[in-house]
């Protein structure tokens, strides 16, 4: 039987009014003006004495109170103009933090299954179409991030890595777990994964059945069409005889238990919205297919061979990948094809793979040339051959990365992409002939030099270089900017945490 334990809204403060009151009633309410009446021009009638000398001395008082009186009303109406201020600046602030309860998704059509040969269509709520109109959200966002990050728990267990600066120093984040999902940067910001619905307690690691999935299991977790966010209840090892077939708005947190998705398939993000995946080892994932398999409630259908790939987005939106440690599986460890679109790859630890990262389906496959992706704050580790990422089409912001080691080359891409690299630590191999960062795959130069390719405050060590190439403009890079780069000297620290994070209950992660 799987456990649901309960997890209560965020607090909503309500709506507060200012009651406006009068000036002379605000100016009244100070002790030194009380006894003084003053008319709209602010002339004062001060009392006649008998003697010309009192009357002199107090004629001087009563300039004394005039001035007074005027540096009074100067602080009551500079307060005033303060306190509006102020209102208005936490009227924004809340609005940006309290806001993601009222995003509103919008609604695409777009297929129903990869391996049908016509494949029926349903709708999928949050698709995105518009760079431009994501690109001035994120310019906005930027702008605001001060702001923000200001109201996260920041200490003296900072890395200045904003998504960790936002939940790590908090000690009782196993009762907070459900704030993650307002800790994302870059275009998968959004995801809000099961972060509104309730918590659900993986017990049971086995995957007997990928159609009739046992309650207390993951696969029976990822199926239900309600938002879920997914913990475990101890160290587990999950082999799936199946792809995990996600359904939208899930959170698999991996947080306070040691969880390895290995030895088989693996995870897929097909046709679906709002997904966080975090703190998950997933390894060694292996081809799987030609079977039934429950997307679900009241859906599973045939599964065609699947390329074993860690994670495969798929025709999907709002998806956010952080603090997962991926290695040795058959295809690519991330891959994004077929119209995905505002994803965020971050804080992860990839190792001994060939092919790392995809993103886009073919050359000719136009949809992607609305893919938005940033892949920020990752550790490229030992073992590494190419592929990080090999991009097609879209628009793809590479910040803050460290690229320790690579056989081939870092970054990839063809169809002409928009590559936005900045603040990264690229660390060329000892081979000669592989230190150049970045390949255009399979195009003449004579077309990719009109590609929009940047490095902006990259570190290139060891003999690394980057070829640019197209607009060096900032403007040309709009759509392919998802937060501001911290300088790269800072990437040491900012990756320190790559990977999957020991977190332990009543402690800081």
């Amino acid at each position: 039987m799987y456990h649901v334990q309960s997890c209560s809204g965020r607090r909503r403060e309500p709506n507060r009014t200012i009651k406006k009151e009068p000036l002379s009633s605000l100016l009244s309410s100070i002790p030194f003006l009380s006894s003084l009446s003053l008319d709209s021009s602010f002339y004062f009638f001060l009392i006649q004495g008998e003697r010309e000398k009192e009357r002199e001395r107090a004629m001087a008082g009563g300039l004394k109170w005039v001035s007074l009186a005027v540096l009074g009303f100067l602080v009551v109406i500079g307060g005033g103009v303060a306190l509006l201020g102020g209102l208005k600046d936490t009227q924004l602030l809340n609005s940006w933090n309290g806001g993601a309860s009222r995003r509103y998704l919008r609604e695409a059509t777009v297929n129903d299954s990869a391996s049908s040969p016509s494949p029926a269509t349903r709708s999928v709520f949050g698709a995105v179409e518009d760079p431009d109109a994501v690109a001035s959200t994120v310019a906005q966002t930027i702008v605001n991030s001060t702001n923000r990050r200001s109201l996260s728990y920041l200490s003296s267990c900072g890395t200045g890595n904003p998504i960790d600066d936002c939940w790590r120093c908090d000690s009782d984040w196993h009762n907070n777990r459900q704030r993650l999902a307002d800790c994302g940067i870059g275009f998968g910001r959004n995801a809000l994964g099961g972060r509104d619905g309730r918590i659900y307690e993986v017990t049971d690691s086995s995957d007997d059945d990928p159609i009739n999935p046992k309650p207390g299991t993951l696969r029976y977790a990822v199926i239900q069409d309600e938002p879920l966010w997914i913990i475990f209840k101890h160290d587990m090892v999950i082999t799936l005889k199946e792809e995990l077939i996600m359904n939208s708005f899930k959170t698999i947190d991996g947080r306070g238990a040691n969880v390895h998705i290995s030895g088989g398939a693996c995870i897929t993000v097909q046709f679906v919205t709002n997904i966080i995946i975090h703190g998950l080892h997933i390894h060694d994932c292996k081809p799987t297919g030609n079977a039934m398999v429950r997307s679900s409630p009241s859906h599973y259908g045939w599964r065609t061979m699947a390329d074993g790939d860690g994670v495969s987005i798929f025709g999907s939106s709002h998806i956010w990948v952080d603090h997962c440690s991926m290695w040795n599986c058959a295809d690519g460890l991330v891959d994004a094809v077929m119209g995905s679109t505002a994803i965020t790859i971050s804080n992860n630890h990839f190792t001994h793979h060939n092919e790392v990262m995809l993103l886009g389906h073919s050359d000719s496959y136009d949809k992607d040339k609305s893919m938005q992706v940033t892949i920020a704050f990752n550790h490229f580790g030992e073992g590494l051959i190419q592929r990080m990422p090999r991009c097609r089409h879209g628009y793809f912001h590479v910040v803050n990365n460290d690229y320790t080691h690579w056989e081939m080359y870092a970054i990839g891409g063809s169809a002409a992409p928009t590559i936005n690299s900045q603040g990264n630590r690229y660390l060329a191999p000892a081979n000669p002939f592989a230190k150049e960062v970045t390949k255009r795959v399979d195009t003449e130069q004579g077309v990719w030099q009109g590609w929009n390719w940047r490095s902006e405050g990259d570190l290139l060590l060891n003999g690394a270089y980057f070829t640019p190439s197209g607009a060096g403009a900032s403007a040309s890079y709009s759509r392919a900017s998802s937060l501001g780069a911290k300088p790269s000297s800072m990437v040491g620290t900012i990756t320190s945490g790559a990977g999957v994070l020991s977190c332990k209950k009543g402690n800081e992660c």
